[in-house]
């Protein structure tokens, strides 16, 4: 069976789906570094709320755009804030040593 030729518009939507995986795959690593960024801060007792408010920011607005599903934005928000309180709670509590 010979191979057919692509055609032209094919070709501009092989481009488009590069374009968009490697953006889409750029804003996903910028998510999990702020997610990152956040528990470090929180462990070296660091200002973390900033950071903590961007990656929420970052996290919804991935998922309006279609990158992240809102049921996956919405576990990566609570995991991340449940996490975040609970990391807060135990450093702030004195030692009973």
């Amino acid at each position: 069976m010979p191979v057919k030729k692509k055609k032209p518009s094919v070709l501009k939507r092989q481009r488009q789906e590069e374009k968009r995986r490697l953006r889409n795959k750029q804003i996903l690593a910028k998510i999990k570094a702020l997610i990152k960024k956040t528990k470090k801060q929180i462990l070296d007792g660091q200002d973390y709320k900033p950071t903590l408010n961007t990656a929420i920011k970052e996290i919804d607005r991935a998922a309006s755009k279609g990158i992240l599903h809102k049921n996956t934005a919405a576990r990566k928000k609570s995991r991340l804030v449940r996490t975040v309180n609970k990391l807060t709670t135990d450093t702030s509590l004195p030692s009973k040593s």
